[in-house]
């Protein structure tokens, strides 16, 4: 008899073992199901872009305005007749003397 709850005993601890600490533990699960609902929270984000992408795209090939205006941001286009001019920003004194100032190196 001593023997058979020694042998239940073991098996007890084996199991727990398992369940606690081994191969699909419930650490591992919870572990797991942070990474789906991570997972899932990223697809959503990625759902709502591809959203928006689609809706500009519909966009540029029904508005021939809002493709225009997209060539012109993007690419810089100009239509013909038309005279581009590109405005440099003024440098800031600090930038100008750092310039200047050679270095003693």
């Amino acid at each position: 008899m001593k023997i058979l709850a020694a042998i239940f005993v073991i098996l007890i601890f084996i199991l727990q073992y398992r369940i606690w600490l081994g191969e699909n533990s419930f650490a591992e699960i919870e572990r797991l199901n942070a990474r789906i609902s991570e997972q899932v929270e990223q697809n959503k984000l990625l759902a709502q872009q591809n959203a928006a992408l689609k809706k500009e795209i519909k966009l540029l090939r029904t508005n021939a305005q809002m493709l225009e205006e997209k060539a012109r941001e993007q690419l810089g286009l100009v239509k013909s007749g038309e005279t581009f001019y590109r405005i440099i920003p003024a440098e800031e004194p600090a930038q100008k003397n750092a310039k200047k100032t050679p270095n003693p190196q």
